[in-house]
């Protein structure tokens, strides 16, 4: 019987699809010692978007809450999910930054970090998967799956071997949108084996509702390990639930060391976090439906509810629909990105304001003219020529690696922070999200003072907001 591992998301990717990523530490706390027992292969725990919003939203230190889990968890593996070269936020950062923050991370938790690039460009990956390396974690290289003419079998082959030579463990396939169909899956899990020969790991997402046709087909074909989301807060734009792919895997005869009882005490426990998130409205019911049009938009679920957020904030919910169809041609205009984070913001972004200006490329966002002077890596795909000249004029798009432009930051931000940073972990926060971590280093300091200005400061934007609408009565 073959083994399979299961990666538990219910602490990060899965309530970050469905609630914005707003789970406080203490929705999660009382039942770690139960995660800890499943039996799971990792929890995924860590990253993405969860640094942003303990800092942004929670008033917690992101460091502390990994700390904390890794205390209740001692038996299992800690994962996390770094985005290369931009780490956790949306730029590149200097070499120096990436290799610290991978160090601190491992340092206080967190055993497999999980790497990606929005564009696949290798060069955004090798520091952190170095890193990694240097200071004994797990490096699992990452493929970001997309449809596209230039995204074929032997490309990401390609791209698996060259994540092997710089000395990755295991690779990843990161199907971010829900749009890997079960034979497309069949043959790229075949394809890695047979050439990249490393476990392969699956992440996918329900958006389309194929995703437990994907994952069975992967393991049909080798796949070694899938990410799964506890039933209570799995579906919709979430991962397919543990429980179901357990009892299905076992019916057929594959070995899974997950706990029943275990799993069935996780899932209740999550119940009232999602009752929670659906009366709060962080949950809205339309991410739990099945979003076929995915299939062909290739829209990942966060950034759906994003362009929603967008076109509300611009009384034009009626162009929902000519966004939707305008996104796929600005991903071709720039030259066939997957849509991830953050790629799948620049191609949203841009794609409402073509729609909204009526003219396409006549108004462009500061991501858009850094994508198109290579600060993001090398596109896919040819970038088109004529949305270049319009957009940057007689600039040439540079070809190089961004941040072998950028300076070490690390040491120079830990002397101008000084007293404010309590540690190092303090000084990465601020390099990441330097206004969020000034509010949070604030609100240490006095966490009643910070709250009171935070009330009154929503209660004066309440007011404006209020005052507007009657205005624009």
């Amino acid at each position: 019987m073959r083994k399979i591992g299961i990666t538990e998301t219910v602490l990060r990717d899965a309530q970050q699809s469905l609630i914005a990523t707003r789970m406080p530490y203490s929705d999660f706390e009382n039942i770690l010692s139960d995660i800890n027992k499943a039996g799971y292969y990792s929890i995924e725990c860590w990253g993405g978007a969860t640094f942003d919003t303990c800092l942004r939203y929670l008033n917690e230190d992101p460091w502390e809450r990994l700390r904390k889990i890794r205390k209740a968890c001692p038996d299992t593996k800690l994962q996390m999910l770094l985005r290369g070269q931009n780490l956790l936020g949306y730029k590149p950062y200097p070499d120096d930054v990436v290799e610290k923050f991978v160090e601190l991370a491992i340092k206080n938790g967190i055993d497999i970090l999980r790497i990606f690039d929005a564009l696949n460009d290798p060069r955004n990956l090798e520091v952190a998967v170095k890193a990694t390396k240097k200071f004994g974690g797990i490096a699992s290289g990452t493929i970001c799956f997309t449809i596209s003419p230039v995204h074929t079998l032997e490309k990401y082959v390609e791209l698996g071997n060259q994540l092997r030579d710089m000395g990755c463990d295991t690779i990843c396939i990161k199907d971010m949108s829900g749009i890997m169909g079960p034979q497309e899956a069949y043959d790229l899990v075949k394809a890695l084996k047979e050439n990249v020969k490393l476990p392969i790991a699956i992440h996918t997402h329900c958006t389309t509702g194929v995703a437990p046709l994907t994952l069975l087909k992967s393991i049909e074909a080798g796949a070694d390990i899938i990410d799964c989301a506890i039933s209570s807060m799995s579906g919709g734009t979430s991962q397919y639930s543990t429980e179901t792919m357990v009892y299905s895997l076992r019916q057929l005869g594959y070995d899974i060391d997950v706990d029943d009882a275990m799993t069935k005490k996780i899932a209740d426990h999550f119940v009232p976090v999602q009752k929670k998130g659906l009366e709060s409205g962080l949950l809205d019911p339309y991410v739990m439906g099945t979003k076929t049009d995915a299939l062909l938009y290739q829209v990942p679920g966060g950034m759906l509810s994003n362009l929603i957020a967008q076109l509300k904030q611009q009384n034009a919910l009626d162009k929902f629909d000519a966004a939707l169809a305008e996104i796929p041609a600005v991903k071709a205009d720039l030259g066939h990105p997957p849509l991830v984070t953050p790629t799948s913001q620049i191609c949203g972004v841009q794609a409402v304001m073509n729609v909204l200006a009526g003219e396409r490329y006549k108004l462009v966002s500061n991501e858009v003219r850094s994508y198109l002077r290579g600060e993001y890596g090398r596109a896919p795909g040819v970038v088109n020529p004529d949305v270049i000249k319009k957009v940057l004029g007689d600039v040439v798009p540079s070809t190089d690696r961004f941040a072998d432009r950028l300076a070490p930051a690390f040491e120079a931000t830990k002397k101008e922070l000084g007293a404010k940073a309590q540690s190092e972990e303090d000084v990465m926060s601020y390099l990441v999200f330097p206004q969020l971590a000034e509010k949070y280093f604030e609100y240490r300091k006095n966490p009643a003072a910070a709250e009171a200005a935070a009330k009154a400061e929503a209660e004066k934007k309440a007011v404006a907001v209020k005052y507007s609408v009657r205005r624009a009565d």
